[in-house]
């Protein structure tokens, strides 16, 4: 039986493939580059008799197996890294793309704003404008639906790798969508050819889809992580842990010392009285791996999904990180060192693309205003923003 949803690489082999037989090739892809068959690209194209000329390796390797923020390095003239030691090494020079007729892009991207993969594209694209060599991007549906649109735009003076586009944080947009707003609204005059998928609609989760799941990233491990990615990464605006090194990375939060029941009912009762549905806390503890509180005991909070389509995605990471504030002490803090290359904004105000949910969080912790207003409020008042992006994205829509 034929699957229902096919990738854009899945057509792509199946006759597109055939143009490229004396293209000089460069390709940027991951582990999750697969088809229906769970075949990767790079296994394909060598099946097919396709040379790669060069290879683009992005955040976390061609092989996917590098943490965040670790520096991937090649030991081939083939190979170029998109993820250094530095800003500038995220970009592709003149040079590294010189010479390529066609770049097959095919990241699997989990529909949040601060998941790079977006940035690397966007940097690629900025890198072939007006030199005649062709993006071809593979596209595949958003693990998170292309309905739910949360959050407001990246404000003037926040922007950064984990902000590189003036989109809604939980955005709705798969990567070929991303491009087609990339050269339309970002006036990015590159050759861009996208290859949609199809058998998929905006109102489905990956669950919902016949297409297996390989994690395109080390602590993606499955679609319900992808699902609270867009709230629950604000945490590494923090210095608690959000999971990293353990089995259930974003859903675990938690510090040494930290109150995991009381954690868990200040949680509990803020998602009551801003109606969050979708979700819920239990107390527990874990130790890390890597990272934030390697090796040490971690008291906190496991969030667990109970109603995906209902999940307010964003408001689920605002809840727990003022939740987490307001109930550990000192032992909550913002995270101070660089991040991503950037040392000043702060990283929670990377990630927000602004300062006003620090600010908030900052203000509940010393007075007596009604945390769950303010958070209402903060989120209303990006409400414009989100409108805007709405109406601006529409034109580059795919599927419906």
């Amino acid at each position: 039986m034929t699957p229902r949803v096919q990738t854009g690489l899945d057509h792509f082999i199946a006759g597109k493939i055939g143009d490229l037989k004396s293209a000089r090739l460069g390709v940027c892809c991951h582990p999750a580059s697969v088809n229906q068959q769970i075949r990767g690209l790079p296994q394909l194209l060598q099946e097919q008799g396709y040379p790669v000329n060069r290879w683009f390796a992005p955040e976390h390797g061609l092989l996917g197996q590098l943490q965040d923020m670790e520096e991937v390095l090649t030991d081939s003239p083939q190979v170029v890294s998109l993820y250094g030691d530095s800003a500038d090494s995220l970009r592709p020079t003149p040079e590294e793309v010189a010479g390529l007729d066609v770049i097959l892009f095919d990241l699997r991207d989990i529909g949040t704003r601060y998941y790079t993969f977006a940035a690397t594209l966007r940097y690629l694209l900025e890198a072939v404008a007006g030199t005649g060599t062709r993006v071809i991007v593979l596209d595949r549906p958003n693990p998170i639906g292309g309905m739910q649109v949360e959050g407001g735009v990246v404000q003037p003076g926040f922007d950064s790798f984990v902000g590189a586009l003036p989109i809604a944080v939980r955005h709705g947009m798969t990567m070929g969508e991303l491009a087609r707003f990339m050269t339309s609204h970002l006036n990015i005059d590159a050759d861009l050819e996208v290859i949609p998928c199809t058998g998929w609609s905006r109102s489905q989760l990956q669950g919902d889809i016949d297409l297996p799941w390989v994690l395109p990233s080390p602590n993606m491990p499955t679609p319900e992580t992808a699902l609270i990615y867009p709230g629950m990464c604000l945490v590494e605006g923090t210095t608690l842990s959000e999971g990293r090194g353990t089995t259930l990375p974003f859903q675990l939060v938690g510090a040494p010392g930290l109150d995991g029941h009381r954690f868990a009912e200040v949680a509990s009762r803020l998602a009551r009285e801003v109606d969050l549905s979708g979700a819920t806390f239990r107390p527990t503890a874990f130790v890390p791996h890597i990272q934030k509180h390697r090796g040490e005991s971690c008291q906190g909070i496991q969030v667990h999904v109970t109603e995906a389509e209902r999940l307010h995605s964003l408001l689920l990471g605002m809840v727990v990180v003022t939740a987490a504030a307001l109930t550990a002490g000192d032992t909550f803090q913002w995270r101070t060192e660089e991040y991503e290359f950037v040392k000043d904004p702060l990283a929670i105000d990377l990630l927000w693309g602004a300062a006003d949910f620090r600010e908030t969080v900052d203000a509940l912790c010393n007075s007596t205003t009604d945390p769950a207003s303010a958070l209402l409020d903060l989120l209303n008042s990006r409400e414009t923003e989100r409108q805007m992006f709405l109406e601006q994205r529409e034109s580059c829509l795919l599927y419906r």
